[in-house]
């Protein structure tokens, strides 16, 4: 499996930040980065990844799909760095 990271930023009007993020903690294993910021295991591509979450976005939103891989730095929670050495 892959891990990508799915990076975004709702701009109002019409957000649906809760409908994103139901849709990618039901469909994924995960870990949140940071507030809006996730990291994903898949077998997906990004670009299928981004095509399921396309029903989410508007057009003046921004969102990133991107491959995640070793080596990788960084601090947070431990549940966090537990789940990258998971899964990277």
């Amino acid at each position: 499996m892959a891990a990508l990271l799915v990076t975004y930023d709702l701009n109002s009007p019409g957000q649906r930040h809760a409908d994103l993020l139901e849709f990618l903690k039901k469909t994924f294993a995960w870990a949140k980065l940071s507030e809006s910021s996730y990291a994903i295991s898949t077998n997906k591509t990004p670009a299928q990844v981004f095509a399921q979450l396309k029903p989410y976005i508007d057009k003046n939103d921004q969102i990133y799909v991107l491959t995640l891989n070793r080596p990788y730095i960084g601090q947070g929670k431990k549940a966090v760095n537990d789940w990258l050495e998971q899964h990277l």
